[in-house]
């Protein structure tokens, strides 16, 4: 562990090609999933990262010239932060999509600096957090949002008496209304809206029975949670 935390060059090799094995893990996961981000790119960020730091011990150890040795390592956080903002998406159903690979992409890059510096415990445990927050967590969000009062629906309904049935339905079955707001996302329907509608579903309903029930409806001809 001494000789891979030194800076000698064989060292360093290692230090790389160890960053550039865990964030292809990482990219791996990414892509398993059908995410923009995939092998080649969360590789090639962690590998640059673990060079950047790596490039800045060795200014600051070999040159006679005054370094900050923290000069480098901030303009990469800052710098992956433009190439995350790339793969956040905003749809005209108002979902957000990427934010997790995003994040993913920025954590593997301090990944990669804390490998790249030798700081291996570090970068290890760094990684076996990122594997645990997208395998694991997202069970685990998924589970909190399908308990959440709070829901976020897509509709495309009739234009013309649609929203008025759909509120009144509601309302019949005790469901608050928080807002509704029309879109401009083309219908499967030429002749129906689509509808953006926040609901508080109260204690006497789950997701999926208020889903069922909307896509019964006569007047409904698609419906999504958002």
């Amino acid at each position: 562990m001494e000789y891979l935390q030194s800076m000698n060059d064989g060292a360093v090799a290692i230090r790389l090609v160890i960053a550039t094995a865990l964030g292809s893990f990482i990219g791996w996961e990414r892509i398993a999933r059908r995410h923009s981000a995939g092998i080649k790119t969360f590789a090639l960020v962690s590998l640059g990262a673990a060079m950047a730091a790596a490039l800045n011990l060795y200014l600051a150890k070999e040159t006679t010239f005054r370094v900050d040795v923290g000069r480098i390592p901030a303009q990469v956080v800052s710098g992956i932060g433009f190439l995350g903002a790339g793969t956040i998406l905003v749809t005209g159903r108002n979902q957000i999509k990427g934010l997790t690979t995003a994040a993913s992409l920025w954590v593997t890059a301090c990944m990669g600096m804390a490998i790249g510096a030798g700081y291996l415990t570090a970068g290890l445990v760094c990684f076996g957090l990122i594997m645990f927050a997208n395998l694991f967590l997202v069970h685990w969000n998924q589970r909190v949002g399908e308990r959440t009062r709070y829901m976020c629906l897509y509709i495309e309904l009739e234009e013309k008496s649609g929203v008025r049935q759909l509120r009144k339905m509601l309302r019949e079955n005790g469901i608050q209304i928080n807002s509704i707001t029309k879109t401009k996302e083309k219908t499967l329907q030429s002749e129906d809206a689509a509808i953006i509608i926040d609901l508080h579903l109260g204690k006497d309903h789950s997701h999926l029975e208020v889903l069922e029930a909307i896509s019964n409806l006569a007047f409904v001809d698609y419906v999504e949670e958002v």
